[in-house]
């Protein structure tokens, strides 16, 4: 039985056990929820009380649906559960805050939430070049972990590369290419750390060799230059790094100095998942619909024609993710079955994926039918479509895993917990550093602390860094 919210003993060291203190320096507030609820007893509802917020608010902050930046927020955080200021990088003693009473955190929920929807202004400032990059990542967690390369974050190397670049000379274009290639097959082999570690110096020297060029070499320097902000673009998104804001902004903008619609399609991708994730659904879908209908080809080779409609699938699949998640169920089923028909007549081959790290493929279809019905909240219309994915077959490490992720998923919001756990067994065999990200790991904590016991989840999480050991 849980303890009544009034009654809550915290431990006295729980802010200086290794797992939480790196959740303070990452400012990761999910984890922070889970660690308190796990070591005082409360409920969700019990934590929303303290700091101010709805149970769903909590729910999605401890599944990395929602990210807590907002300043305001953060020092109800810290207020409410008693952590010192100093520990999330707040100013001020502990003291400087006097705790809130019961009837101020029941009715101050709206003038948080509002705090966080000037965050998201703030965000889309950001993506527009209005304000200056650091803007947006001074308050989020990807700053603290940026700060602290020994937090295990593989994007805090990228974001500090972002307001930081290196001093490196131009390069031959056959060699930024070749760099190229080898991060994107660090993502697609799911090797985060390492992708981290490469693409600050890919990026400095793809725009230093942009700046050295004219003409046409300037634009094929400007595509690698969107390449690799769409590569790190990625690496924000699945670390739930602020970064992606200003990565997707940079990636767009080289995507069109370089004339190529290639480079366009994947920097509009990345974009609206950065959008998507922001809350902008609605918008990122009118994005993604645009950016592909003026992907049609009118003219240029077979080969040229089947790129363009498979770049079309990819951002058609996007936004219907996108939909779904926005719980335009119509529009996501719509968008589905136009990615499906033209999927159905591409050839075989490099056309159905390209650069792109997803392909235009049925099993892709496949698997974001799946993703799809997750989201939309339908999980068991899902489960017929898994049968069409054969792992084994699928392209890429990446979405090897993301398969996995996406049964787990299923299987997890149809309360067949054994299933949701050999689907993270599969990821941890096949691409390790995925159960590090914030939403997986919330996924294994769910399952821990689940109504029923699962033989071997307590190791799992113990294994994956979920859990802390004690």
């Amino acid at each position: 039985m849980r303890n009544h919210p009034e009654q809550l003993v915290i431990p006295r060291d729980l802010w200086e056990r290794e797992a939480v203190r790196r959740a303070l320096a990452e400012r990761d507030v999910g984890m922070l929820f889970r660690h308190f609820r796990r070591y005082t007893g409360a409920s969700q509802t019990a934590v929303g009380a303290r700091v101010g917020l709805a149970q769903s608010d909590v729910s999605e902050i401890e599944r990395g649906i929602r990210a807590v930046t907002s300043i305001d927020v953060l020092t109800r955080v810290a207020v409410g559960l008693g952590i010192p200021l100093s520990r999330l990088g707040l100013g001020g003693p502990p003291s400087a805050t006097p705790p809130p009473r019961d009837a101020d955190r029941a009715g101050s929920a709206a003038t948080l939430a509002a705090a966080d929807r000037e965050d998201d202004v703030r965000r889309r400032d950001l993506m527009a070049g209005a304000l200056g990059l650091g803007a947006g990542l001074t308050v989020g967690a990807g700053a603290s972990a940026a700060a602290d390369p020994g937090t295990g974050d593989p994007a805090a190397a990228m974001e500090r590369a972002l307001f930081e670049p290196l001093d490196v000379p131009p390069a031959r274009l056959a060699d930024l290419h070749a760099s190229l290639s080898g991060a994107r097959q660090d993502f697609v082999d799911a090797r985060y750390s390492a992708l981290g570690t490469a693409l600050p110096g890919l990026i400095a020297t793809a725009e230093a060799t942009r700046d050295a060029t004219t003409g046409r070499a300037r634009e094929r320097a400007q595509a690698v230059v969107a390449r690799s902000y769409v590569l790190a673009t990625e690496l924000a998104v699945k670390q739930h790094s602020e970064a992606a804001w200003a990565t997707a902004d940079r990636a767009l903008t080289a995507a069109r100095a370089s004339g190529d619609p290639r480079p366009v399609g994947e920097a509009a991708r990345v974009l609206a998942i950065t959008m998507r994730r922001a809350g902008r659904s609605r918008s990122a879908v009118d994005f993604l619909a645009r950016t592909s209908a003026s992907l049609e080809p009118t003219n240029g080779s077979d080969a040229t024609k089947a790129e363009a409609r498979a770049a079309r699938v990819c951002l058609l699949l996007t936004a219907a993710y996108t939909a779904a998640s926005g719980q335009t169920r119509g529009t996501a089923l719509d968008l589905l079955a136009e990615a499906e028909e033209i999927a159905e007549r591409l050839p075989d081959g490099p056309a159905r994926g390209g650069l792109f790290t997803i392909a235009a493929s049925p099993a892709e279809c496949a698997m974001y039918r799946i993703s799809t019905y997750n989201a939309l909240g339908s999980p068991d219309e899902g489960v017929p479509y898994v049968r069409r994915v054969v792992s084994g077959r699928l392209p890429t490490t990446e979405r090897v895993a993301r398969f996995a992720t996406d049964t787990a998923r299923m299987w997890h919001q149809l309360g067949d917990g054994t299933r949701a756990f050999a689907a993270l067994q599969t990821i941890e065999r096949t691409a390790p550093e995925e159960l590090r990200r914030p939403a997986l790991r919330g996924l294994t904590l769910d399952l821990l602390y689940g109504p029923r016991s699962i033989p071997g989840l307590r190791s799992f999480a113990l294994r994956t860094g979920a859990l802390a050991a004690d």
